[in-house]
């Protein structure tokens, strides 16, 4: 299809029927698969676990067909092979939109817009986008970060289209690895940094991870009375890690601002193997 007939991209997103961002509950609950395209493949210790692309749709396909599930996050070309595979309809679709900071780059805080742009979703009928905000305040760059995002954010207003902001306070450490903050303090800093850019907030919304310790989001979340979903990450290649990272998120899906779960690795490639049953534990937690 791919090599004989490009054009079936375009027209399958044409056909594709849509939904509301929210249905009646209110909540969402959205499978994350835009890791590959910056060069983040591992999960655990097995550094290469997203690197095969028939598998990774195998998972994300299953994931989509559980109840529950609203929609997928993802670049282009993983979107794209959705599409052809008729897996999007009735979904939420939501591109990703800056990968440029690679996993392990001298460049890495360099986070450019090189996925998807806000007319390429509102030309496909994407329903939302997303994008990652990093901040060092050692870094000069992030001043460049701060000021592309915010352009970002007000090209998804203009167009009336929800844009999902992923902040974290990040640095660097004395070998050279790029690490988040996840402490109550540099959260609530990013979420307040976050919630300012852009001459409109009207179509923000926050994708926010739970701190170190669980019990300070509740104070953490009044930062901001933008709505937010919750991130999975890397939560470890074990079931106890696994559930460890169902509580924290049962707790924080019960503060007034937070609307559901995006999560990718941890129920695309859970411990035990078992996709459907974690996803479908995820969708419980709603």
């Amino acid at each position: 299809m791919r090599t004989h007939h490009p054009e079936a991209i375009a027209e399958a997103a044409a056909r594709r029927a849509r939904r509301p961002l929210l249905t009646g509950t209110g909540r969402l609950m959205i499978v994350a698969a835009d890791h590959p395209a910056r060069g983040a493949l591992a999960v655990g210790d097995r550094r290469l676990a997203m690197a095969n692309r028939a598998d990774l749709l195998e998972r994300l396909c299953l994931a989509l067909s559980r109840p529950g599930v609203d929609g997928v996050l993802a670049t282009a070309d993983i979107l794209d092979d959705l599409l052809l595979l008729g897996a999007l309809d009735h979904k939420v679709v939501m591109g990703s939109m800056n990968r440029g900071g690679l996993q392990g780059a001298s460049f890495e805080l360099d986070d450019r817009f090189t996925g998807h742009r806000p007319e390429d979703i509102e030309r496909l009928g994407f329903d939302a986008g997303k994008l990652l905000l990093r901040v060092d305040y050692a870094d000069p760059g992030s001043l460049t970060t701060l000021e592309s995002t915010a352009r970002a954010v007000d090209a998804m207003a203009a167009r009336r289209l929800p844009v999902f902001v992923e902040p974290f306070i990040s640095r660097r450490t004395p070998e050279g690895k790029l690490t988040n903050d996840l402490s109550a303090e540099a959260v609530t800093r990013s979420i307040a940094i976050a919630s300012g850019l852009g001459g409109s907030s009207a179509y923000t919304w926050l994708k926010v991870p739970v701190t170190e310790n669980p019990d300070d989001m509740a104070w953490v979340m009044e930062t901001s009375t933008l709505p937010a979903v919750l991130l999975g990450g890397d939560i470890g290649d074990s079931p106890e890690d696994q559930d460890a990272a169902y509580e924290k998120w049962r707790g924080a899906l019960q503060l007034p601002t937070v609307r559901g779960l995006v999560v990718g690795r941890s129920l695309l490639y859970p411990a035990d193997g078992d996709v459907a049953a974690a996803v479908d534990t995820a969708v419980g937690l709603l």
